[in-house]
């Protein structure tokens, strides 16, 4: 997987479709990232040990990798790419 963590990235398909990010997560065996305010899903959760108030609870969900184009690498390679 060419995708890393801190890469901007671009989102080709779904819901998101044009929006961009900074991805969060990998998921390699399952070939997925997280990218960050991407894919916004809402679960409703019940009041429990961890959480003593329950409700509604925001996370970002794992898209797949052939459905984001990277724009801009780490800080490292951007760096490299303008010395070149």
């Amino acid at each position: 997987m060419k995708i890393k963590v801190g890469d901007n990235v671009k989102i080709l398909a779904g819901k998101d479709k044009g929006k961009t990010g900074m991805v969060t997560k990998t998921l390699k065996k399952e070939d997925k990232v997280v990218v960050e305010g991407i894919n916004v899903l809402k679960r409703h959760m019940k009041p429990n040990n961890q959480s003593q108030t329950g409700g509604i609870v925001e996370f970002n969900a794992p898209i797949h990798v052939s459905n984001v184009k990277v724009i801009e690498n780490t800080k490292k390679d951007a760096k490299k790419a303008k010395k070149d």
